[in-house]
């Protein structure tokens, strides 16, 4: 599985890449029409210089953070960076990583988000996809399901948590200054955040299935 860490790093940041334009667009509603350059360009960073014979996942997860936090201009860059920074403590020193890791790391990446961005589920920000992600995937745990039903659910909750973020007004960041004009637009950051779990979810289905 250690491998393996590089191989879903570059299925994240591709998908982050492919999705650039998109990201853009919908940043360009109610932000600052940034979020997809500045995630591609950090991601590109990242596959560029992940140290490829690391064996420790909280390190290489520790180094992915560090080059989004240097490389990911706007608020997305000390979010993200912070993300992947907290994601890299439950797994600290391990080399294989559980479906009951990655719980712990969903729940290290909500709390260092809250505590970066002061905000809370509701605001219209990535926390909307990933705070009913982590209650999809704890569910799924606590039900006993396959790693393949919780990633499922997962993934479905964040998408849901996209859609529910077009009913909402902004309260944080850019988009909060457009006030009621921001509803009915999805957020950025929530999105490129399913995305990211999306692409977790397929690289288990592709090594591991």
């Amino acid at each position: 599985m250690a491998t393996k860490i590089y191989e879903c790093i570059q299925k994240i940041g591709d998908a982050i890449i492919e999705n650039k334009d998109f990201l853009t667009d919908l940043d360009r509603e109610i932000g600052d029409a940034d979020h997809g350059v500045n995630m591609a360009r950090g991601f590109t960073e990242v596959l560029a210089q992940l140290p490829q014979d690391e064996t420790d996942l909280g390190k290489v997860l520790k180094k992915v953070g560090m080059v989004l936090l240097s490389k990911v201009g706007g608020a997305s860059g000390p979010l993200y960076g912070t993300a992947y920074m907290k994601a890299a403590g439950p797994v600290n020193g391990k080399t294989e990583l559980t479906l009951e890791d990655g719980k712990e790391m969903l729940e290290a990446v909500i709390a260092g988000i809250k505590m970066r961005g002061k905000a809370e589920r509701g605001e219209k920000t990535m926390l909307d996809a990933l705070e009913p992600a982590l209650e999809a995937l704890t569910k799924g745990l606590e039900n006993g399901d396959d790693a393949q039903a919780c990633l499922n659910a997962m993934c479905e909750a964040a998408r849901e948590g996209v859609e529910y973020t077009k009913t909402i007004r902004a309260t944080k960041g850019r988009a909060s200054y457009l006030g009621d004009r921001s509803i009915g637009h999805q957020d950025p950051g929530a999105t490129s955040s399913a995305i990211t779990l999306e692409a977790i979810k397929e690289f288990y289905v592709e090594n591991f299935k």
